[in-house]
């Protein structure tokens, strides 16, 4: 996925209307990337989420040597599909030292998305990014 987090809070602002704005999370997990069968496996799989969700990580390095996690991901709901590709934007290509460093709660707070959410797409919400944030400190700790 080439949408870059700012151009997603850019678009978001755009927006005014919340109906626009779930069509456009939605428009957003059209444009992940096909995510592969054989990697819908239980050991993907986010729990926590009233819909399937399956993320998968490889760890890079950054030219400093520091670990970049890598994400990518999938939901069989598409509204979700689009929370996976905001969650995406925000942490996939980026240190263990950012990710663990990421003010969640305020990225989301601009968007507006956790008054807009139903309780179960906010606790999968949650789940993924616990998912992602405890990775990069597991990652941390081996470094």
């Amino acid at each position: 996925m080439t949408t870059t987090l700012d151009s997603i809070l850019d678009d978001f602002a755009f927006l005014d209307d919340w109906e626009d704005r779930y069509k456009y999370v939605i428009e957003l997990g059209r444009m992940l990337p096909p995510f592969p069968d054989d990697e819908r496996t239980e050991a993907n799989k986010i729990r926590g989420c009233v819909s399937q969700v399956w993320l998968t990580k490889s760890v890079e390095r950054d030219p400093s040597g520091a670990p970049v996690l890598v994400y990518a991901g999938d939901s069989d709901a598409h509204i979700v599909k689009g929370l996976v590709a905001i969650v995406l934007a925000m942490f996939s290509g980026r240190t263990a030292q950012e990710i663990a460093e990421t003010d969640v709660d305020a990225i989301f707070a601009q968007i507006g998305l956790k008054e807009h959410l139903t309780p179960q797409r906010s606790n999968g919400l949650k789940s993924m990014v616990e998912s992602i944030k405890a990775d990069a400190r597991s990652v941390l700790a081996q470094a």
